[in-house]
């Protein structure tokens, strides 16, 4: 059965390292006969439909990108039901009213989400860290790059964790739904 997955890519052109255009990995990623394939901004999101697990799409995502483009990232892929299910259950809308400000990491490996627990029983005024499907959820009011919350999750998590603004979240959502 086919779904329609979106491919996160960690730290795809942020600075000068890992530099890939769009239009390459739309390419790259059509190669391995996902259909219906659409990037969104400059910054490694892939939307697709595919008949194969979110994991085994990601590890072929993965390979290609180093075949193809030279560049290695690791790829975190979700069904579009879990990114429904990600909006659908942020708790922390009712505070976050900047959408650039409120980002959502995605978990790689659902094993390594109980490493964000200790985290999220912390305080840390006035940011927030609430914990969801595969994801966590930061809301940085003040400022995202000099963030405690946030670099604590990025710490505890290394290269298992990708994380997109709520606006990208809520794009990604709606390109996942759309097809052709």
């Amino acid at each position: 059965m086919s779904e329609r997955q979106v491919a996160l890519l960690r730290g795809v052109n942020v600075g000068k390292a890992k530099r890939i255009s769009m239009a390459e990995l739309k390419k790259s990623v059509e190669k391995l006969g996902f259909r219906d394939v659409k990037t969104l901004l400059n910054s490694g999101n892939v939307v697709f439909t595919s008949s194969i697990a979110a994991g085994a799409a990601a590890a072929k995502i993965e390979k290609a990108l180093v075949k193809d483009l030279g560049v290695a990232s690791n790829v975190s892929v979700l069904t579009a039901a879990e990114l429904d299910a990600i909006v659908k259950k942020n708790p922390l809308l009712d505070v976050a009213d900047n959408p650039s400000r409120l980002m959502v990491a995605v978990v790689r490996d659902a094993g390594d989400h109980a490493k964000l627990k200790p985290i999220a029983a912390k305080t840390w005024d006035p940011d927030r860290i609430a914990l969801g499907p595969r994801v966590a959820y930061v809301w940085c009011p003040n400022s995202i790059l000099d963030n405690a919350c946030y670099a604590a999750v990025n710490k505890a998590l290394k290269d298992g964790v990708t994380a997109r603004n709520w606006s990208t979240i809520l794009k990604l959502q709606a390109l996942a739904k759309s097809i052709g």
